[in-house]
């Protein structure tokens, strides 16, 4: 069973926005057993949308389209799919009440006949109900072929799929069942994992297969099948994973479905009564967002610096400035004094820094571009490592934040 999503729209094709709506309407396929065979992005032209429909009918199950159902001249998707299916605008009084109701009750301009415009839909599709907007959504079965169009705004598309899409196509297809499971590994590369486990990788059976996702310091292992009989394939996958565990305990960061590496920190911290602070520099505040987004943060995480400027290592957070001056503002010494005033000042248990050159420019100091140095300070002193993170900005930060969570991890799981 397989599907093509279409995206519809130009500000796509220009960079203006990001398509994460065929992101997550391909993860919400996959969780019932549909594969995405091919995402297509097309201009608001009637040939490209058109010729885009044709390639989808004859390559796979499904075609879903998002985008290009507003009311102005711009948006010419319910036209495009009447010439497709051969058939012409209906007003559905069904969607009319409702487009008339969100204007009477939410909009404060009047409705207008462009709006009124949004009920009219070809006459052969099943209108799905958009709670949330004025376009509805648009289902057509022929021949075997289902093609549904949603409107673009991710909000009402993610309610379409959630509440309409997804239980009409369950109810509509019988499906296989894919099952995927995703380790999280930490502190060792891509090649290098895959050297450790070659004999375990060889011996895979042909129906399991393993996919390596690096990014940033960290690799996701991610096992795949697919079958009929759910229960068994997860067995399969999960007797695979109990035989892997073992060759790469010293790396295992936990699984993907379960909980992030920032939550996993989070967990372990409560559940042994241990606090957090920080001292940034280079990271510029993503370790500490890394926690904060979670809800829970407040039961470990007390407080930290962004000290960006060598000032403010000086002047805010105490390091000295003969420190500074022996030994560069990007050095262990600096990283050290941050992370131990950092925990005096915010009384934790535990105090990480950082401080490097993210580039473009070496900024307050004659190190590389791409070197981090990071600290870390417990009752049982402190530890520093410089590391070289590469030249891209971007990567560096992204980088040093996963390398002080990899250390954080490790030491609190010893205690």
């Amino acid at each position: 069973m397989q599907a093509t999503l279409i995206t519809i729209g130009d500000e796509i094709l220009i960079g203006q926005i990001l398509d994460t709506n065929s992101a997550y309407i391909a993860q919400k396929l996959n969780e019932i057993g549909i594969e995405v065979h091919e995402i297509i992005s097309v201009h608001d032209s009637e040939k490209h949308i058109l010729d885009a429909l044709e390639k989808a009918k004859a390559n796979s199950d499904i075609t879903i389209t998002t985008g290009g159902l507003g009311p102005t001249k711009d948006d010419i998707t319910k036209q495009t799919f009447c010439r497709f299916f051969d058939d012409t605008l209906t007003l559905n009084e069904e969607v009319l009440a409702h487009v008339e109701h969100l204007f009477a009750n939410y909009v404060d301009t009047p409705i207008s006949e462009m709006n009124r415009r949004q009920a009219w839909i070809p006459a052969s599709c099943e209108a799905l109900f958009n709670r949330f907007g004025t376009a509805p959504g648009m289902w057509f079965d022929r021949n075997g072929h289902v093609t549904i169009s949603l409107p673009g705004v991710p909000y009402e598309m993610k309610a379409l799929v959630e509440n309409e899409v997804l239980p009409k196509l369950q109810k509509r297809f019988q499906r296989p069942f894919i099952y995927h499971k995703t380790i999280l590994t930490i502190g060792l590369g891509e090649s290098a994992i895959a050297e450790r486990i070659e004999k375990w990788e060889d011996a895979l059976p042909a129906h399991i297969k393993l996919a390596y996702l690096p990014n940033l310091g960290k690799v996701r292992l991610r096992l795949s099948a697919k079958g009929l009989h759910g229960n068994e394939i997860e067995e399969d996958v999960n007797r695979q994973i109990d035989t892997l565990l073992p060759l790469i305990a010293d790396i295992f960061a936990g699984f993907e479905d379960q909980e992030s590496l920032e939550v996993r920190i989070a967990r372990l911290m409560c559940e042994k009564n241990l606090t957090l602070s920080l001292a940034e520099s280079c990271t510029g505040g993503q370790l500490a967002t890394s926690f904060t987004k979670h809800p829970g943060a407040s039961g470990f995480f007390k407080g930290g610096l962004v000290t960006y400027a060598t000032s403010a290592k000086t002047e805010i957070l105490g390091v000295s400035a003969q420190t500074i001056e022996n030994f560069s503002v990007v050095s262990k010494e600096v990283a050290q004094e941050m992370a131990v005033n950092a925990r005096a000042l915010f009384a934790t248990d535990f105090a990480i820094s950082t401080t490097g050159n993210a580039g473009p420019t070496k900024g307050d100091s004659d190190a590389e571009v791409g070197t981090v140095c990071i600290a870390m300070a417990s009752k049982a002193g402190v530890v520093s490592a410089k590391f070289s993170f590469g030249k891209n900005r971007e990567r560096v930060v992204g980088k040093a934040v996963n390398k002080a969570l990899e250390w954080l991890l490790k030491e609190i799981s010893k205690k």
